[in-house]
């Protein structure tokens, strides 16, 4: 049995919403819903790589190429910013930033 488009795109909605429950039930912890953003957008990439390959051209996972870019350069950025949150406040609960000052 070959996994058909129905697959990979049940796949990529039951990890869509795994991550949208994961930023809906915790908000708490920073670390985790940076976890639930990249797997959002891990689903979405699948979707768009199911799609390019059941159509046959190459422009999904073109655009897979720069979704995944910038979730690097948001997973970077966002970690550099947990890490002088940590080490300014002692803790990187969200509910604790609510004084943010520039």
């Amino acid at each position: 049995m070959t996994p058909t488009l129905g697959h990979y795109l049940s796949l990529g909605a039951m990890l869509f919403a795994l991550s949208v429950m994961g930023i809906f039930l915790n908000r708490k912890n920073l670390i985790v819903l940076l976890m639930a953003i990249e797997l959002m957008l891990l689903a979405v990439n699948m979707n768009f790589v199911a799609f390019s390959s059941y159509l046959g051209d190459m422009h999904g996972q073109v655009f897979v190429f720069f979704i995944m870019t910038v979730a690097a350069a948001e997973a970077a950025i966002g970690l550099a910013i947990l890490v002088l949150l940590f080490r300014n406040r002692s803790s990187i609960d969200a509910e604790d930033l609510n004084t943010l000052k520039g």
